[in-house]
């Protein structure tokens, strides 16, 4: 097993992770920035390294790689073994990290709500299927879908045309009225507003159906004309999306299904390092401290705000983990102005109770251990629960069906354990 020293340790390699390592090591902190995937940029930038047309991204990715920042990439954080050190598995074993200041950058991942026919092949979130396209998956001429709620719908769906994808559709489950209220309100922050613009005229021709969201999907073979619901073994077959669209059902066809329905923080690491949560966030203060000495947490596990708000909190937090407490008080302004916006964002595309129905008794809810929304309805709490149908025990331990049971029946995980990812016996 390898042990490693490091003064400032920053666990998360996106936007949150970079900008913190960034500022510390600007201050002459020993920084080191440990990211569980083969190469920095996080679910923004890390598949397009190097041809990214970000300029944050560009610049943070250049000063890291040309600077004296130690980078420990395919090492994935799941334990926190001794006072002031995490223990991560990568590909060559066991890496034992001691740090001084811990800065917890670890992200979000996508909410997944289930409905009948979720899990058929070539459904995917949102945010996920373009990360597979990022890394190489060809979906030119394929018809997708974009459906469930919030502006990553119409970023997606503008990546995916550029990709030579098709787009019959985006399915927006917020109202008309909420978002015409949240787009005057752009008018106070000029860039945004011309960047939804920009964004809105690139989709022109691709139908925005607001109070629009999927009730169901079946799986067909395109040379069925009787319909027959396939296993969907086969990737040649079409997926039948049944959508209510202002309380009217209609249906439309496509290859792939990409649905997005807001982001979870990634909170486990800090839940285990013993950090304060409020309404699921880690609670901080103003230079991104948690309720832990020498933990500082950035980015999205404190609240999702986007890669905006990530930078600004991670430049934060890596000043005043090195001790630079005035050059992180100049962002405090910036991060305010971040958080306004978040918040009218999250008050416009919040979930609407409907989604709550969606799932009849057979949906499969875990899909780790194939556990269906019928055995879980008659339950009062996650813990008894996973006790009596393994609900949230599989490989994932929750990470899917936990959030989704959550928005479902109201019930939070009770207690965090390590490891928090799969690991292999010889790493434990």
């Amino acid at each position: 097993m390898n042990k490693i020293a490091t003064e400032i340790l920053i666990v998360g390699g996106g936007a949150a992770g970079m900008s913190a390592a960034v500022a510390a090591a600007e201050c002459g902190a020993k920084a080191t920035v440990i990211d569980d995937n083969p190469r920095l940029g996080g679910q923004i930038w890390r598949a397009e390294l190097g041809k990214t047309k970000s300029a944050d991204g560009a610049r943070l990715i250049e000063e890291i790689e040309n600077g004296s920042i130690q980078i420990f990439n395919r090492a994935q954080v799941f334990d926190a073994p001794g006072d002031r050190s995490v223990a991560a598995e990568t590909p060559r074993g066991r890496v034992e990290l001691a740090y001084q200041k811990l800065i917890l950058a670890t992200g979000a991942r996508e909410l997944f709500l289930p409905f009948p026919g979720w899990t058929f092949p070539n459904i995917l979130g949102a945010g996920g299927l373009q990360a597979l396209v990022k890394s190489g998956l060809n979906i030119e001429g394929k018809r997708v879908v974009v459906a469930g709620t919030g502006p990553l719908l119409l970023a997606v769906a503008d990546y995916l045309k550029t990709k030579g994808a098709i787009i019959p559709a985006i399915f927006e489950q917020t109202s008309s009225a909420k978002i015409n209220r949240f787009a005057r309100g752009l008018r106070r922050s000029p860039v945004k507003l011309l960047q939804a613009a920009v964004l809105r005229a690139r989709l022109i021709g691709v139908p925005y159906l607001t109070d629009s969201w999927v009730m169901s999907v079946q799986c067909r073979s395109p040379n069925d004309s009787k319909g027959i619901i396939t296993n969907g073994s086969d990737t040649g077959n079409l997926l039948s999306i049944a959508f209510l669209r202002r309380g009217k059902t209609q249906t439309i066809d496509c290859d792939y299904l990409a649905c997005g329905f807001h982001l979870v923080p990634n909170t486990e690491l800090a839940q285990l390092l013993g950090c304060d949560l409020n309404d699921g966030f880690v609670t901080i203060d103003e230079f991104q401290r948690t309720s832990k000495p020498n933990i500082f947490c950035a980015g999205e596990p404190t609240g999702i705000g986007g890669v905006e708000a990530s930078l600004i909190e991670g430049t934060i937090a890596g000043y005043a983990a090195a001790g630079e407490e005035r050059r992180a008080g100049e962002s405090f302004a910036k991060r305010e102005r971040t958080r306004r916006f978040a918040d009218a964002l999250n008050r416009t595309f919040a979930l609407r109770d409907e989604l709550k129905t969606l799932a009849d008794e057979a949906t499969v809810v875990c899909r780790c251990e194939d556990v269906q929304y019928g055995k879980l309805k008659d339950f009062e709490n996650w813990r008894t629960t996973k006790l009596q149908t393994r609900c949230g025990m599989g490989p994932c331990q929750g990470r899917v069906c936990g959030a989704a049971v959550e928005f479902l029946f109201g019930w939070r995980p009770d207690s965090i354990r390590p490891p928090i990812f799969p690991v292999k016996l010889e790493n434990l």
